[in-house]
């Protein structure tokens, strides 16, 4: 899955927000695919009666079977290790986790009947989310962790005031803010809702609303920044509940 590997390239020391591929993050998962074969695990797991800790055929195999690429099996054996169903082992292989065949045939028609969000729930979503991330950030940022902001707020900064679309660049901020938040779980749901938000940003005109008021946001950005750097989780929530203000205001509007 692109954005697992994204999540595990921003762990590296040498990971640098202004060079990273924006594709990465705006590019969405082929869900249909991923979930046909999803469900054919699903089915070879009935069919062959496997029970908890037995080991499904590899990628490879598994690609043959399908008759569908490799890239994709990889992307649904992911998603549901995700959703704890399979679990894999360096060196060993993937196993049905130990959960009951009824629970596990119960969680993949879930996970097969989930639709897209809404663009109001991901915008709710996000701000619940960066509400509390930014004052864990504040208070457990590194050095690190604030070059990395640093680096972000100066890509926003240059693409607005050269007139180009920087709604990717908005973004990478406030992931890199999540990353400082040492919590990963956050830091994975910030980055599972990241494409939809680019999506709806898109189909709802949102870029239109950063470009015209691109200057304010680099105040507001700033000031986020600026309480981070000061470890003052209070003022930084603060600060983001600001910055996300017109926002919410415009999402219930569309």
């Amino acid at each position: 899955m692109l954005l697992y590997q994204f999540a595990h390239q921003s762990g590296s020391p040498e990971f640098n927000l202004k060079r990273m591929n924006l594709e990465v993050i705006s590019r969405k998962d082929n869900k249909e695919a991923i979930n046909i074969v999803i469900a054919k695990i699903r089915d070879y797991i009935n069919f062959k009666n496997l029970e908890p800790l037995d080991k499904i055929p590899s990628e490879r195999m598994l690609s043959e079977k399908f008759e569908i690429s490799r890239t994709t099996v990889r992307e649904a054996i992911q998603k549901l290790e995700f959703y704890g169903i399979l679990k894999s082992i360096p060196q060993s292989g993937t196993f049905v986790a130990n959960i009951g065949k009824i629970a596990i045939n119960g969680i993949i028609d879930d996970i097969l009947r989930l639709g897209t969000s809404d663009f109001k729930s991901l915008v709710e979503t996000r701000i619940l989310l960066e509400l509390k991330t930014v004052r864990l950030a504040a208070t457990r940022r590194t050095v690190d962790d604030l070059i990395k902001i640093k680096n972000a707020l100066d890509a926003f900064s240059e693409k607005v005031y050269n007139g180009e679309d920087a709604v990717q660049e908005d973004l990478i901020f406030h992931l890199a803010i999540a990353k400082a938040s040492g919590n990963s779980t956050i830091n994975d749901l910030m980055l599972i809702i990241t494409p939809e938000i680019l999506t709806n940003f898109e189909k709802f005109h949102v870029c239109n609303k950063i470009e015209n008021e691109g200057v304010n946001i680099i105040n507001e950005h700033t000031e986020v920044y600026d309480a981070i750097v000061a470890q003052n989780p209070a003022l930084a929530k603060q600060k983001m509940k600001e910055h996300f203000k017109a926002l919410y205001e415009y999402c219930y509007k569309v």
